[in-house]
């Protein structure tokens, strides 16, 4: 591949990343700002977003310190929460044709859920390590500036904003979990189970041990409970409509 073309596909890769960078800059500024609220320093923010890059598990983190919860059950939290990296990134490295180990353990840095959504859903014949280089470069650039962003404007914001943004982490959930819930009754079913059993649990343990017990009781009931074939079928109407 010449030089133009590796130019010319990591451009579009970037350009693909546009629409990511109009959700991250936002839910990065809110990021900052409850990373400031918790008691994190401005510098001590953004290099939990550079060496992290994990918007979901840093609000976590962030959010599970905030409560005091100890940090062994901020780790043992964000790793099963990041465990579905383990299925993203081999899916991206299959795609990623000709590709050196050094540039895929780059890429790796940059998968995310909405890098995979956006990699996966391209011609395969475009599936090139420029492409997913200029992808990442765009995101990772937009989350980190709305990371510094926030928590240099922790201080200047009135309290009722920075409050306000402290909805964020649960809007973020509800984004992930929206598109997997419609059409698939019994994993809705799942979402309520985990939900009902964090609740009670937290009247009787530390809130940050009753989330992962409750997650692992929902994963755990998951693999039983929910049929995949019902998020297929719902899947396969949509793309008839």
């Amino acid at each position: 591949m010449n030089d133009t073309s590796v130019k010319t596909r990591f451009l579009y890769g970037a350009q693909a990343g546009i629409p990511v960078v109009l959700g991250f800059i936002p839910v990065g500024i809110a990021f900052g700002v409850m990373a400031r609220q918790a008691g994190f320093s401005t510098l001590e923010t953004c290099l939990m977003s550079l060496s992290v890059y994990a918007g979901a598990s840093e609000m976590m983190a962030v959010g599970m310190y905030a409560q005091g919860a100890g940090i062994l059950a901020i780790i043992i939290a964000t790793f099963f929460l990041n465990l579905r990296h383990i299925i993203m990134s081999p899916c991206v490295f299959s795609r990623m044709k000709a590709s050196k180990l050094g540039l895929r353990l780059l890429a790796a840095f940059g998968v995310t859920d909405e890098s995979f959504a956006v990699f996966t859903t391209i011609p395969e014949k475009q599936c090139t390590p420029a492409f997913f280089l200029g992808l990442i470069l765009v995101t990772y650039s937009s989350w980190n500036i709305g990371t510094l962003i926030g928590a240099a404007a922790s201080d200047l914001l009135p309290p009722i904003v920075t409050a306000s943004l402290g909805i964020a982490l649960y809007a973020m959930f509800i984004g992930l979990l929206m598109p997997g819930l419609r059409g698939n009754f019994r994993l809705f079913l799942l979402v309520l189970f985990t939900a009902v059993v964090n609740s009670l649990l937290s009247l009787c343990i530390p809130s940050s041990w009753a989330l992962i017990i409750s997650t692992l009781a929902g994963a755990a009931a998951g693999v039983f409970f929910v049929d995949l074939k019902d998020e297929n079928s719902a899947k396969e109407d949509g793309d008839e409509h």
